[in-house]
């Protein structure tokens, strides 16, 4: 068998490899359809050559971080390692595999998306899709807080360690730092993510820094705190985390009033994209919050997952569209 036999099975178009971002392309008359992937190949490649994914990724062609822009669009999958597959109201809407590689692999062909970020099941999938070439590929590390369970905040490295981004040949890591005052697994977790910082910065590679401050509700669930005071805490307690800063990046949220954000971003001179989180049935304001922060001096893109892959309206192609538009 070939070593990439599941390589036409999305046919996801090329990707610009031109240091030039485009300008807004134009919104299709009707939604982009998404090309089938071929489940069952995948499944055969990983039953009888295991190794295809090494070799896929030995051979990927590359490019820098970011281009002469300095901007960054990263398409975000890597939620269902936590077990949290909702997006809105819909409870599974991430859990169909073959689902979300479609969706993927038409969000990663739009002109100006620079990458994707995602745990190693999924980027094993696309590389073997063939959907990884010229893009950035960020590997997430710490996916054992999974959602809703009592030891949450003890957020474990069991997703890519720094040897794992290293091998494959990967351009970054990203990792989540929730941190409640009144939990201890928050102390495990911060030291767990300096000493990957520091990992990550000895092999001189970037690593993406996710910190909220979070509390716990009278019903056991946590609830993140967008206020610009917490924000603006969260930022400088990741920013001085490690022996070096030259290689962190942080990956922050827009505050409750995004009036604030300005404010809020001077805590730190390090380079920051804004996440997206799941927007709900307001796209409209979510871009208009993004499109206000990216325009701060240390703001250099967006990092959106569920709110871009599975839109209101279905259309994935418009929605990433517009979000490129506002770099």
């Amino acid at each position: 068998m070939n070593a990439r036999p599941a390589a036409d099975a999305a046919h996801p178009a090329p990707a610009p490899t031109g240091t030039d971002r485009p300008g807004t392309p134009a919104p299709p008359a009707h939604p982009a359809p998404l090309a089938p992937v071929d489940v069952d190949r995948l499944v055969r490649t990983r039953v009888h050559h295991p190794e295809a994914v090494a070799e896929a990724a030995a051979r990927r062609p590359r490019r820098a971080l970011v281009d002469d822009t300095g901007r960054l669009m990263i398409i975000a999958a890597d939620h269902p390692a936590r077990g949290a597959l909702a997006v809105g109201d819909r409870e599974f809407a991430m859990a169909s595999r073959a689902r979300l590689l479609e969706r993927l692999c038409l969000a990663l062909s739009r002109p100006g998306v620079d990458g994707v970020l995602a745990t190693a099941d999924v980027l094993d999938d696309l590389l073997l899709l063939g959907a990884l070439d010229h893009k950035v590929v960020i590997g997430s590390m710490n996916r054992g807080g999974l959602a809703g369970a009592a030891f949450e905040l003890d957020d474990r490295f069991t997703g890519h360690r720094p040897q794992d981004i290293q091998r494959l040949g990967f351009d970054a890591g990203k990792l989540l730092l929730r941190i409640d005052y009144d939990d201890p697994g928050s102390l495990r977790t911060l030291e767990s993510t300096a000493r990957v910082i520091d990992e990550m910065a000895e092999r001189r590679l970037p690593v993406f820094v996710e910190p909220f401050l979070c509390r716990r509700r009278g019903d056991g669930t946590l609830r993140n705190d967008l206020s610009a005071e917490a924000v603006t805490k969260s930022i400088a307690i990741a920013s001085g985390l490690g022996g070096s800063s030259a290689y962190t990046w942080l990956k922050v949220p827009v505050t409750e009033n995004p009036d604030d954000m300005a404010r809020v971003m001077e805590t730190s001179t390090l380079p920051a994209v804004l996440l997206g989180g799941d927007v709900g049935e307001d796209q409209e304001g979510a871009y208009e919050k993004w499109r206000g922060a990216l325009r701060l001096p240390t703001v250099h893109g967006l990092v959106v997952g569920r709110s871009l892959l599975y839109p209101a309206d279905g259309d994935v192609a418009a929605a990433v569209d517009t979000a490129v538009g506002l770099l």
